[in-house]
């Protein structure tokens, strides 16, 4: 399966690619100024530098190899008429009648909004169970406490 991202999840990665990008100097500077403190198998300071120098480029190659694999798809070109990938989707679960707020996103997009929206990746049961579905539907998530089932009642 293809792993697709939204133009905003796609700008949250190049976002923290460069910021990780541009700490590289300082990361650098601090090796530099550390080692000249002296011996380096007793240096702390070289050796903390040394670490998170490693762990910026082991997050920043990782994130631009994840880059080059994903693919872009803009959701407001894509049909309402089923739910698709970067739908927005209000379901009802039954039999409680509660309504919840879904943006159905690629695995690198799932992250804590300021809305009430909840981010819900494509490839977990609930997302899975969600794809294809269109308004008043229902859609059965298999669940660990037993089978979760919804109502869609709104896509946009």
């Amino acid at each position: 399966m293809a792993e697709y991202i939204t133009p905003e999840g796609m700008q949250r990665l190049q976002k923290r690619i460069q910021h990780l990008i541009e700490e590289r100097p300082d990361i650098i500077n601090q090796v530099v100024a550390a080692r000249e403190l002296g011996d380096l198998s007793e240096n702390a300071e070289y050796h903390a530098a040394r670490e998170r120098q490693r762990n910026v480029e082991t997050e920043l190659n990782r994130l631009q190899e994840k880059v080059s694999r994903l693919k872009l798809i803009d959701p407001t070109t894509l049909p309402k008429d089923a739910v698709r990938f970067g739908a927005y989707i209000d379901l009802i679960e039954i039999p409680d009648n509660t309504l919840y707020h879904y943006h159905l996103v690629g695995v690198d997009e799932v992250y804590d909004r300021d809305d009430n929206i909840i981010q819900v990746s494509v490839a977990s049961p609930l997302g899975k169970a969600l794809i294809g579905k269109k308004v008043d539907e229902e859609a059965i998530v298999k669940a660990p406490k037993g089978d979760r089932k919804f109502i869609i009642k709104k896509i946009y």
